[in-house]
């Protein structure tokens, strides 16, 4: 019993190390990639591909045929997602160092809950959750009023206002998905998402003028390495990573990659992109990681509260 418990353990350990590492370096390799790619154009290789993938690992796996309404679901929740989100945020990186971008995209849960508040949930955040949402909200106006990114060249107000709107974006989506109609799998849920976001991305490229640009014969090494990157470890491993481990353990010990990630970004970035912040960007990034870890805490225990006092409710109701 003991050894399986371990085995369990340690393969828990080695899912969030895939997720923290390879979610964390998603962001320095969107930079590297867009350097010699087109953004969109990148965004939907990489998603179709990915998606692609997944699709037929679902269906090897015996995930059945999605349907019409299945891919609808999918469809809308993949262009919220990944159109809306992560494809504006490999845009943005065309202006913003790539800590900046992971920073920024850290307040998706402070966005959901402001969302999700908005929309009239009964459930109302708790005192703790609301001085995380405070906190993070002080992390964006330190990066809006006083922007810093790396030397010789600063984060712009235009950047940092495109990423607030694909982190509320990815919010919107990450709501939407709750009630959408989607496949059963996970997976293949995850496949129809990418499918769709990914064709939609490369529609998006050819109003964008992406077309264009792109030289293949000019693609630089780095950037198809980066492109590979994004692809396998990215999207595939740590993505299938992430599913696992929402079934197999804590809620709260797997929302730590929302904090843990822009740290690995902020590192990777330091240590192989020369991006040094600013004093500005530093409390920014205190700020919001902070912010994230607080409202990720609270959360995980006011989840715990409301299981508790469901069983006890139901307990009661038995005992008449």
């Amino acid at each position: 019993m003991t050894g399986k418990k371990d085995t369990k353990l340690f393969a828990i350990t080695i899912a969030l190390l895939t997720v923290y590492l390879f979610w964390g370096g998603t962001y320095l390799g969107m930079k590297i990639a867009i350097e010699s790619i087109p953004p969109f154009i990148m965004a939907g290789v990489r998603f179709t591909l990915a998606g692609v993938f997944l699709f037929l690992f679902s269906r090897l796996k015996g995930a059945e045929l999605p349907s019409a309404a299945e891919w609808k679901g999918a469809g809308i929740v993949g262009a919220l997602l990944l159109l809306g989100g992560n494809g504006v945020v490999a845009w943005a990186e065309l202006r913003l160092p790539s800590a900046i971008a992971s920073l920024l995209v850290a307040t998706v849960p402070l966005w959901i809950l402001v969302l999700n508040w908005a929309g009239g949930s009964r459930q109302k955040p708790s005192g703790g959750v609301m001085a995380g949402i405070l906190v993070g909200l002080a992390g964006v106006a330190v990066l809006v009023v006083h922007p810093g990114g790396s030397e010789g060249k600063g984060a712009d107000t235009i950047g940092i206002i495109v990423l607030l709107a694909a982190s509320i974006s990815w919010s919107f989506g990450s709501l939407y998905s709750r009630t959408a109609k989607l496949p059963a799998s996970p997976l293949m849920s995850t496949a129809l998402q990418m499918i769709v976001g990914g064709i939609l991305l490369s529609v998006a490229s050819l109003f964008l003028d992406d077309w264009t640009k792109l030289h293949v014969t000019q693609i630089s090494l780095r950037s198809w390495v980066a492109l590979g990157y994004l692809i396998v470890f990215g999207s595939i491993l740590a993505y299938t990573a992430y599913i696992w481990l929402l079934k197999n353990a804590e809620p709260s010990l797997v929302s730590t990659y929302a904090f843990v990630n822009p740290i690995v970004a902020v590192f990777l970035g330091w240590l192989l992109a020369d991006e040094q912040l600013s004093t500005q960007s530093w409390v920014a990034a205190a700020l919001i990681i902070a912010a994230v870890a607080i409202i990720t805490i609270f959360r995980g225990k006011g989840a715990r509260q409301n299981q508790t006092a469901a069983r006890k409710e139901e307990g009661k109701l038995q005992a008449r």
